[in-house]
């Protein structure tokens, strides 16, 4: 499924108005109502992060729904990447 379905059917199961919880995230309906729909891809992290504590939902399932790997992971992988080159250079 993606992401905007998936939001769109954890905020109806909620029972949050899609006008109330755009606001309550500080981003407007209109926007909100296109990433439902499919029109947008996935919005940023930290709408991404701010949906889901309006919603108490886990982070790591909204952002298997984006496609993407959520920040804490996205720094980790960077480390591990920057430290496999480290490695693998030669000295």
């Amino acid at each position: 499924m993606a992401f905007g379905a998936w939001i769109r059917s954890e905020r109806e199961k909620a029972g949050v108005p899609l006008g109330e919880f755009a606001r309550s995230i500080n981003i407007s309906t209109a926007y909100w109502s296109r990433i439902e729909r499919g029109l947008e891809k996935a919005p940023k992290d930290s709408l991404i992060l701010a949906a889901c504590e309006q919603l108490a939902l886990a982070t790591d399932r909204a952002f298997i729904e984006a496609r993407r790997l959520p920040p804490d992971m996205q720094d980790d992988i960077a480390r591990a990447v920057s430290v496999y080159r480290a490695f693998k250079t030669p000295s």
